[in-house]
């Protein structure tokens, strides 16, 4: 499955329903909807927030969805916003780029707890690329 839908913070409401109705096919327990769910919506808030700078209809925010015979999902998240200078420090518990919008730095926190893997790729000026992986 892939969709794009407007860089709008409304938006990461919708990506949480897709992914959840695109795993129903594999017959995932409530607890991994729920993980993936939640890893989902930080990954396109994140987009949305410090990708872009919240709320650009103009700007669009990807996600694929796939799975193997291993029953091994695959999502990513794709912005083709500002990216991120340093990944490692964006990585970090309790870092964010945008204090003065009281934003709590855990959303790559979230996304490692929720998934079993998870890559960030990025490019200044190009956008950013996450991928998790979840076992179903």
């Amino acid at each position: 499955m892939e969709l794009s839908f407007d860089a709008v913070s409304v938006n990461e409401a919708f990506s949480r329903t897709a992914v959840a109705m695109f795993m129903a096919q594999l017959d995932p327990t409530l607890e991994q909807i729920d993980d993936v769910k939640t890893a989902v919506s930080e990954a396109v808030t994140n987009a949305i927030i410090h990708g872009y700078n919240e709320n650009e209809p103009e700007k669009q925010v990807k996600m694929k969805c796939m799975y193997d015979e291993n029953r091994i999902l695959t999502i990513k998240i794709i912005d083709e916003g500002i990216g991120i200078k340093n990944i490692d420090k964006a990585m970090q518990p309790l870092y964010t780029s945008k204090p003065q919008m009281e934003r709590s730095g855990m959303g790559f926190s979230f996304m490692q707890a929720f998934m079993d893997s998870l890559v960030v790729e990025s490019e200044c000026g190009r956008g950013t690329t996450v991928t998790m992986t979840k076992k179903l």
